[in-house]
């Protein structure tokens, strides 16, 4: 079967550092082109890969050897591109969150499904297969039942330039690593999800910089919920059960060389589970190499669910809080 074709709309830092590497050690994908606005950009990029530069994004769309767009830009920019490249005929797998509005997102979807194509929102974490030893160890009873989850994912300041400051390009906390805690809730404890509580805070920038959120399941389960670009780095999370505890660090963006290992707490004593290195970005490539065979967008009830918490997370941090559910906006 002959490889898809990929062409890349911008030379963004996700797509030179671990998506094009990855197009290229993935079997049955192959970079066709690369674009960007900037020629120069376009032709140093493309010329790592052997294939074509184009000179803006509309060019590369009009491509006939293209069959599929890989789309890094800035989250603002999501939707537009993402329309423009389902109306060319094109599969695309876009960078999270697929847009920063709920009705778009689900309207995008739509799009793809009317037209036969594949859309997949690139959350490259839950391909990761320490993801499914721990939701195994869970099925399994190694914990009890769950009674509730912890996460966060934050990082360290940004340069004062990044385009995450940047309200106009789709920046801010939620957005960028929040979508990572919001999308292990939903993993592991199913759709349903409701936003019990949430706050924001700016820290003076034009976007919020950290937030939290609270969460209940159907079922009564909460989920604990931090974020932000303005901390010491964390990347976890940790399903609480009645009979233990498993701790997973590094849970979100492993290098393809890690070797997880999972901590199980029990009444018995601790378990360090060790697993061999997975790599999540060839991964995630080969499930979007895999659904565009099979015609299937994989990603598109986790994305809906995925896009109404962060719309109901900015809803409760910015909306003023009552007896019953808080929130707010913090002053920066």
């Amino acid at each position: 079967m002959d490889a898809l074709r990929i062409g890349v709309l911008g030379c963004a830092e996700i797509a030179r550092r671990r998506l094009l590497p990855a197009f290229a050690r993935t079997p049955g994908a192959e970079i066709a082109a690369v674009a960007s606005r900037d020629p120069g950009k376009a032709a140093e990029v493309a010329g790592l890969y052997g294939c074509r530069a184009v000179h803006g994004y509309d060019a590369l769309l009009a491509r006939e050897d293209v069959q599929a767009v890989y789309v890094p830009l800035p989250a603002a920019l999501h939707a537009p591109w993402v329309e423009a490249a389902l109306r060319a005929g094109k599969h695309v797998l876009a960078e999270k969150p697929l847009t920063t509005d709920h009705a778009t997102t689900r309207a995008l979807l739509d799009l793809a499904r009317s037209s036969g194509l594949v859309l997949m929102e690139n959350v490259m974490f839950v391909h990761h297969a320490q993801h499914a030893v721990v939701r195994r160890l869970v099925a399994e009873g190694a914990i009890g039942r769950v009674r509730a989850l912890h996460s966060a994912f934050t990082i360290p300041p940004l340069p004062g330039g990044d385009i995450r400051y940047r309200a106009d390009l789709g920046g801010g906390a939620l957005w960028d690593v929040g979508v990572y805690p919001l999308r292990a809730a939903s993993l592991f404890l199913g759709p349903g999800l409701e936003v019990a509580g949430a706050t924001l805070s700016s820290g003076g920038h034009d976007v919020d910089v950290s937030g939290a959120a609270l969460l209940r399941a159907p079922g009564g389960v909460a989920a604990q919920l931090t974020f932000g670009f303005e901390h010491a780095y964390r990347s976890m999370y940790e399903l609480w059960g009645a009979d233990g505890r498993i701790t997973v660090e590094r849970a979100f963006t492993p290098p393809a060389d890690h070797r997880p290992v999972l901590r199980l707490e029990r009444r018995a004593g601790v378990e360090e589970i060790s697993l061999d290195p997975d790599d999540q970005v060839v991964n995630t490539v080969s499930a979007f190499v895999a659904a565009v065979r099979e015609g299937v967008s994989p990603t598109h009830d986790a994305s809906l669910e995925l896009a109404a918490l962060l719309t109901a997370v900015r809803h409760h941090a910015t909306t003023p809080p009552t007896a019953d559910r808080p929130g707010g906006l913090a002053p920066s």
